[in-house]
């Protein structure tokens, strides 16, 4: 297999978007300080500039509760938001900033008990929607008062999350738009210069609604957020199918999705979300904790495929999740458990991790590469960095694809002189922490001179390429083992 590049070529522009925004767990666990010493090493390795979580809301942040008063004899509502300042202060202390989902229902403003997860997030319409908009005006312009409207302006303020689902939204699409006006009438009401969008829907769904019915009722619209993972790929082909026929399906259609599905979804909604931007503020290999994939090879293939596929169809791709500290239901048992994390409960890179350091290290001008086939498994990204050029090479396909080993030559023609050919790894034997940990008897619990070793072997190694020059044609020549993803540095 061989793939050709003109160093010389034209470019295109290729925009890190994939960086712009990671998830995490619920807000009130960017309190915590693993959580944030590891959210600064995704953010100083891997270049995240926001993070995203579900909760700001909830009762255990403390922002909205209902007191007594003893001298009325009556009940108010009240707000405190030294957690949510505490967070912000944190995130832009380190260079990120919040990517802002409001929800979920504070139980003094809330109509119902529906709650999920253990945090128990009210997922509840609320009782009164002037309240729900003074709250959220409220949270705004406290905001905006602490940080100054030129650092806010430049956040994102995203209404709810996943409310085509009933598991998180205990009412229908045309209660949620309800809730969305209300919601962003009072974030313009502090600055029409803040920006506020949604629906933040599952499974890419109800994106032209969204559209049709804000450009309808004159409701401020941004920008179009929406989620999906490769398993959503039968019910967002069949959309007679239900979602609950499709969780009940979900165990026979997990893995089985085409190569390159996530381009082809993302695809229908940049053309329903027209002239707005669009932003996937969660997706993953897997929407099921508990996937060994999450740990494995296979989830960095995947990920290195979807974000070069998607290249200048999305302003934003935010994966779920950066960390294995992650408590919606539980925290679950053992350190490698499936989590949807880039990193360990104890910060330790997994395969995935490393897609996105290698991914990091590319530039932002992409070159032209000739010699990828319908059916091929290997695919190259390359690109102009000073001094020299950056490439990714990745064989992926998926679980009910064949795949092997494929050796393949990358020829760089237009090559004036070469100072160095350098290489990185991530396959099944190079920087693979769970294969370092099944090799120690996979232990439960890992600590001290285990959490080192581990740690330490789950690094990329920087190794010499197998090169030559002939001319002005540099030709590197490699073997892709299967789920591989390798970053090339070529420096003049």
């Amino acid at each position: 297999m061989i793939f050709n590049i003109n160093s010389k070529g034209n470019t295109t522009p290729f925009k890190h978007y994939w960086e712009m925004c990671v998830c995490s767990c619920h807000a009130y666990t960017a309190l915590r300080e693993d959580y944030r010493q590891q959210l600064k090493k995704a953010h100083d390795e891997l270049g995240f500039e926001y993070v995203r979580f579900h909760g700001l809301f909830n009762d255990d942040m403390g922002i909205c509760k209902r007191r007594w008063n003893g001298e009325t004899k009556s009940k108010y509502i009240s707000y405190n938001f030294v957690n949510s300042d505490n967070i912000f202060e944190f995130l832009l202390s380190i260079g990120m900033k919040p990517f802002i989902e409001l929800g979920f229902m504070p139980e003094a403003i809330a109509s119902g008990t529906k709650t999920c997860f253990h945090y128990k997030g009210n997922i509840t319409l609320p009782s009164d929607y002037e309240e729900w908009y003074k709250l959220v005006k409220a949270f705004t312009q406290h905001c905006v008062d602490r940080f100054g409207l030129d650092e806010v302006k430049t956040w994102y303020f995203e209404v709810w999350n996943e409310p085509n689902l009933d598991f998180f939204f205990d009412g229908t699409k045309e209660d949620y738009f309800e809730l969305y006006k209300h919601s962003a009438l009072a974030v313009k009401s502090v600055s029409e210069e803040l920006r506020v969008g949604g629906p933040a829907t599952s499974v890419n769904a109800w994106v032209l609604d969204m559209v049709n019915y804000c450009e309808s009722n004159n409701v401020p619209l941004d920008f179009i957020t929406t989620h999906h993972y490769p398993s959503d790929d039968p019910l967002w082909k069949n959309q007679d199918m239900s979602l609950d026929e499709f969780w009940k399906k979900l165990g026979h259609l997990m893995g089985k999705y085409e190569r390159g599905i996530l381009k082809k979804m993302t695809a229908r909604a940049r053309e329903e979300a027209g002239k707005y931007p669009l932003m996937y503020t969660e997706w993953n290999t897997s929407a099921i904790i508990g996937e060994e994939q999450h740990d494995e090879n296979y989830a960095a293939a995947l990920v290195t495929k979807a974000i070069s596929d998607n290249d200048g169809l999305v302003e934003a791709y935010s994966y779920w999740t950066f960390t294995d500290i992650f408590e919606e239901n539980c925290q679950l048992q053992g350190e490698f458990h499936g989590g949807f994390g880039l990193q360990t409960y104890h910060g330790i890179k997994k395969p995935v991790y490393h897609s996105f350091e290698l991914l990091h290290a590319l530039g932002t001008e992409r070159l032209e590469v000739e010699g990828y086939k319908e059916g091929d498994t290997v695919e190259v990204v390359a690109t102009k960095v000073d001094n020299g050029l950056s490439l990714v090479a990745f064989n992926h396909n998926v679980p009910t694809g064949e795949i092997k080993a494929e050796p393949i030559e990358i020829k760089i023609s237009g090559i004036d002189k070469v100072t160095d050919v350098t290489v990185r790894k991530s396959d099944e034997e190079h920087a693979n922490a769970k294969n370092v940990w099944k090799s120690l008897g996979a232990p439960e619990y890992v600590y001290g001179d285990t959490l080192k070793t581990i740690s330490e072997k789950a690094e990329l190694v920087t190794e010499k390429a197998d090169w030559s020059l002939d001319g002005d044609v540099l030709t590197i020549s490699v073997t892709m083992p299967e789920h591989s993803v390798y970053g090339f540095e070529v420096k003049f």
